[in-house]
C-alpha cells in the first residue's frame, strides 16, 4: 500500500478524547517488547513516528495514528510486564474493556506475538477474550527475521495450538527489519475493511427493503371492505 500521509493524532485515556471523524479503527495489542512500535513504523513507512519505549509497560494510553486520512491504527498499552503496578494494570484493563466493547469505529484487532516463543498466558487470555466478545482478530507473529525461514512452520504451529486457532484463522509472519509480511498485512487490512463495508451496505439495503414492504402493507385497502359495505346498504 502506498502511504501518502501518516501522523500521530492523540493519546487518549477515555471516550471523550477519541477522534470523532468516524474513520475505521484497527487496534494493536500485544505484550510489552513484542514490537508494536516497530511494526507500526514499518507499516506506515515512517521511522520513529511510533516510538519504542525504553521502559516496557510505560505506555498507558491509546495512541492514535492516522494513515492516508482513511483509517486509524490504535496502539494499546503493552500487557504482561511484571514491574507495572497492579493499580495501573487495573486502569488499563478498564480502559481496554470499555473500548473493545463500546467503540463502534473498531473494525478488528491485530494481536502481536513473538514468533520465537510460545504464546504467554496473557497472549492466550487476550485472544480468547476477543473471541468471546466477538471481535475479529488477526494474529501477527513478529520478529520473523530472528529465526530461520525453515523453522517458521514449526513455530507458527506452536502459536496456533496454544491459541486454539481454527484452520481459517489468520496468522501472518512479520519482520520490521526486512519488511516481511508488510504487504500481506496491508492486503488483509484492506480486505477486511472492504468486507465490513459491503456487509454494512447489504444490511442497509435489506432494512430499506423490509421498511418499504411494511409501508406497502399499511396503505393496502382490504377488498372485502367494499363488499361488506354494499351488503349493509341493501
Amino acid at each position: 500500500m502506498k502511504i501518502t500521509s501518516a501522523e500521530f493524532i492523540t493519546s487518549a485515556v477515555g471516550p471523550n478524547q477519541y477522534p470523532t471523524d468516524g474513520l475505521p479503527e484497527i487496534a494493536l495489542v500485544g505484550r510489552s517488547n513484542v514490537g508494536k512500535s516497530s511494526l507500526l513504523n514499518k507499516m506506515m513507512n515512517r521511522k520513529g513516528l511510533a516510538r519504542t519505549s525504553q521502559k516496557p509497560g510505560k505506555t498507558q494510553t491509546l495512541n492514535y495514528f492516522q494513515v492516508n486520512k482513511l483509517l486509524y491504527f490504535v496502539d494499546f498499552p503493552g500487557y504482561g510486564y511484571a514491574k507495572v503496578s497492579k493499580s495501573i494494570k487495573g486502569q488499563w484493563g478498564k480502559m481496554i474493556e470499555n473500548y473493545l466493547k463500546q467503540r463502534k469505529e473498531l473494525r478488528f484487532i491485530i494481536q502481536l506475538v513473538d514468533i520465537r516463543h510460545a504464546p504467554s498466558k496473557d497472549d492466550i487470555a487476550m485472544y480468547e477474550w476477543c473471541k468471546e466478545i466477538g471481535i475479529p482478530t488477526v494474529v501477527v507473529a513478529t520478529k520473523g527475521d530472528k529465526i530461520a525461514r525453515g523453522r517458521w512452520l514449526q513455530h507458527t504451529k506452536v502459536i496456533r495450538q496454544h491459541l486454539h486457532m481454527r484452520g481459517d484463522d489468520t496468522l501472518l509472519i512479520f519482520s520490521s527489519e526486512t519488511g516481511q509480511g508488510r504487504d500481506e498485512l496491508w492486503s488483509e487490512i484492506k480486505r477486511r475493511l472492504y468486507e465490513y463495508d459491503e456487509e454494512k451496505r447489504e444490511l442497509a439495503a435489506a432494512a430499506k427493503s423490509e421498511a418499504n414492504a411494511e409501508a406497502n402493507k399499511e396503505v393496502t385497502v382490504p377488498s372485502s371492505a367494499g363488499g361488506a359495505e354494499g351488503k349493509a346498504q341493501k
